[in-house]
């Protein structure tokens, strides 16, 4: 009996957060740029064991466009394709409580420099909070997006 116990608590507590779901921008709720923000009005989010997807549906300048990325979530480098051809790095990895899932990603300029893009994900009353921040040699930025469940 005790060994069950423990067995139960152990996967309890090694529990990730699961983010998966179709979640729409509450733009009310969101601290978004003024000027220049990729926030996505959507984000769909497939999560399934050490495995994530997502799917973010992005309009810039008159144009919309959807962003697909892969991750695995133990840490280990992922690529995905990035902007203007480039290949997009990243390493997902959750807190030790596996309750925050931050990405911390590099996209390659063509001046040689990169952009160093990070996202926190985190549920907060039922709502995707992605504080999101990146550093470039075009300047800083960071944003606070909320998402509703659909």
């Amino acid at each position: 009996m005790t060994v069950a116990a423990f067995l139960l608590l152990a996967i309890i507590v090694s529990a990730q957060t699961d983010f998966s779901g179709t979640w729409k921008l509450n733009k009310e709720k969101s601290t978004m740029n003024s000027e220049f923000s990729m926030a996505p009005s959507d984000i769909i989010i497939i999560q399934k064991g050490n495995d994530m997807s997502l799917e973010r549906h992005v309009s810039f300048q008159d144009q919309t466009m959807t962003i697909n990325e892969k991750f695995t979530l133990d840490g280990k480098e992922c690529i995905n394709d990035g902007m203007m051809d480039s290949k997009k790095k990243s390493v997902a990895q959750f807190s030790d409580d596996k309750k925050v899932l931050t990405i911390d990603s590099k996209i390659p300029m063509q001046d040689g420099a990169e952009i160093a893009i990070k996202e926190i994900f985190s549920i907060v009353d039922g709502k995707l909070i992605m504080d999101s921040s990146s550093k470039s040699s075009f300047g800083d930025m960071s944003e606070k997006l909320t998402f509703d469940k659909q």
